[in-house]
């Protein structure tokens, strides 16, 4: 019996490794207190598409966004999603996010429309399915678009700043950078494969510090980044965040990156920084959280970074955001499963401490 036991103990010990199970994995989100009302937004290709959905949807408490390689918000939504019933209209969404909103290959037909992508989000607005569009008026807005990029073409990135301005956006607020001959990816100074290259882990040197750039725009002056970090990054669980909610695409495990003075009582905001497809864990590992260079400049301004992680599924191989629809119809809207999900990690880091 006490041989029977050693060994059945041995196995769930080889399980749980083999597993990748670990005391770091099975950490919580903290509650930090964080300020909610100063939270901003960041996105590759179909996180950048995702980064201004959760910015409309929550546009209270959003103010800024930066959009990377994206569009603009509902640019794949068919024409016919308000008529169509069932899952097929995700396959005219997807049908319609390829060739129009990443190829450009509807521009002869007036796709991608800002204007009637304004006047859309004002409708899901006035259902109370988002947050009011006039919230959004006084955000401010980066757009990148890299010039050797050859999977969401220079003129959908473009589309994106005229919904923005469509929104009523001033261009004083709105900066837009497409100067660098940067391949798709998130830019960074010193981390990745050459400027031009695309393909994992979609980092690339160009140079440039994308990560302090598009924080100072949203922000404003900021103090200069740390030389090396001194904070924490922990592989929390997401699991905690997904409960009830169907076809969420989310992964079990996510990663914050928390500055020590956060740490140690220090109000501070957060940044959502969303990965792009085949960028998250299950491809790259946690080189977008660590090479992309937002701890750096998080250590010494008081910013937590939060880099919610999708699962790589069937439906869903290349763990992108949903930006089309298969995670359901209200994928724009605040009951999208993976803006709530997101919407609690925001929450529960702006939850008050908890005494020790």
């Amino acid at each position: 019996m006490k041989r029977h036991f050693r060994l059945s103990a041995a196995l769930l010990a080889l399980a749980a490794l083999l597993s990748g199970c670990s005391e770091e994995a099975k950490q919580k989100l903290p509650a930090l207190g964080a300020k909610i009302g100063d939270t901003s937004v960041s996105g590759v290709s179909s996180g950048a598409y995702m980064a201004g959905q959760f910015e409309m949807a929550h546009s209270r408490d959003v103010i800024g966004a930066a959009i990377i390689a994206g569009g603009p918000y509902g640019c794949s939504e068919s024409l016919y999603a308000d008529i169509m019933p069932g899952p097929g209209i995700a396959i005219l969404n997807l049908t319609k996010a390829i060739n129009g909103c990443m190829l450009n290959a509807l521009q002869p037909f007036g796709m991608p429309n800002p204007q009637h992508l304004a006047r859309r989000a004002g409708r899901l607005a006035e259902k109370n399915r988002i947050d009011p569009v006039s919230n959004v008026q006084d955000d401010r807005i980066y757009l990148f678009s890299g010039k050797e990029d050859r999977t969401v073409a220079p003129a959908i990135v473009a589309a994106a700043r005229d919904f923005y301005r469509a929104l009523g956006v001033p261009d004083a607020q709105i900066q837009y950078v497409s100067g660098l001959s940067a391949g798709h990816g998130f830019v960074t100074k010193g981390k990745g494969p050459a400027c031009d290259y695309t393909g994992k882990p979609y980092i690339v040197d160009c140079g440039y510090d994308q990560a302090g750039a598009l924080l100072t725009q949203i922000y404003g002056p900021l103090n200069p980044r740390a030389a090396e970090t001194s904070g924490t990054y922990v592989v929390f669980d997401q699991t905690l965040f997904i409960d009830e909610l169907k076809n969420h695409g989310l992964s079990d495990s996510g990663v914050v990156y928390m500055p020590k003075n956060c740490l140690e009582g220090n109000t501070c905001r957060v940044h959502i920084a969303f990965h792009g497809c085949r960028q998250n864990q299950t491809f790259v590992g946690n080189a977008f959280a660590r090479d992309a260079g937002f701890a750096q400049w998080a250590d010494t301004n008081n910013i937590i970074v939060l880099f919610p992680q999708t699962a790589s599924t069937p439906i869903n191989p290349q763990g992108c955001w949903d930006w089309w629809g298969y995670t359901g119809r209200g994928y724009l809207t605040r009951a999208a499963p993976q803006i709530v999900a997101v919407r609690r990690m925001l929450e529960q880091l702006a939850s008050a401490r908890t005494s020790s």
